[in-house]
């Protein structure tokens, strides 16, 4: 078994492996194209030739980053490719110099091992902002807010385009 950083080729791979937890709305599904543009952010668990883990580092900025999409093949559930693959999405994270690292889970035992501690949702407004807004459990949300690190003191929103600024004036 082995961690290593996605290639375009693992999309599919990364995809199917996904969609066994998104259907049932463990994981938020990512369709094939969206993976394809964010391979990068991607590392999967490797053994015998298969993908047997994944997991992606979404960046916000310095002050934020976000462990997600992480899913480990039901037959290879208890040998420690989760375990891999948020180690190694820390390690990016401190490669990068971010200060707090976030994910929402049903599953916070998992992730209390790993260092990661509860929060307030409305702590971190950019992914709430970035994902929350267009879940279907928006208004039932039964995720757990995690981080590790400082809980920021700042979020980096998107600004309105100048010509709505403008015409709401």
């Amino acid at each position: 078994m082995h961690t290593r950083e996605a290639i375009l080729p693992d999309a599919e791979q990364i995809h199917d492996l996904i969609a066994v937890y998104s259907g049932d709305g463990t994981l938020l599904p990512r369709s094939l194209a969206e993976i394809c543009e964010n391979v990068r952010d991607f590392l999967v668990v490797e053994h015998e030739g298969k993908i047997i883990g994944c997991g992606a580092l979404h960046l916000y900025g310095v002050h934020l980053a976000e462990v997600r999409s992480v899913a480990v093949h039901p037959s290879a559930k208890g040998l420690g490719a989760g375990a891999r693959i948020v180690k190694a999405l820390l390690a990016q994270s401190r490669k990068q110099r971010v200060s707090c690292v976030c994910l929402f889970t049903r599953i916070p035992e998992f992730f209390c091992r790993m260092g990661f501690s509860l929060a307030a949702r409305e702590d971190l407004p950019d992914k709430i902002y970035k994902d929350c807004c267009k879940c279907p459990r928006l208004q039932c949300c039964d995720e757990v807010a995690m981080v590790r690190g400082q809980v920021p003191k700042f979020a980096i929103l998107p600004q309105p385009p100048s010509f709505l600024v403008k015409l709401q004036a």
